[in-house]
């Protein structure tokens, strides 16, 4: 998906701003609302922005050196 698309896209929950973590700098491509905490997967080109699709955010799991 084109990066011009992905940045029309917001949180469904909160509505909020979108970053677009992918590789070879992250593990996995994701949509991450740090409002909320919640990493969104992206499969196959295609965000799926479900909350029962989300990944939460928690330090323990390394997930708060995203920056």
């Amino acid at each position: 998906m084109p990066t011009r698309l992905i940045e029309l896209l917001v949180c469904p929950l909160c509505k909020g701003p979108l970053e677009h973590l992918r590789p070879p700098l992250h593990e996995r491509q994701e949509l991450v609302c740090r409002a909320d905490r919640l990493a969104f997967p992206v499969r196959d080109g295609i965000p799926v922005m479900l909350e029962s699709e989300a990944r939460p955010l928690d330090a323990a799991s390394g997930a708060g050196d995203l920056a």
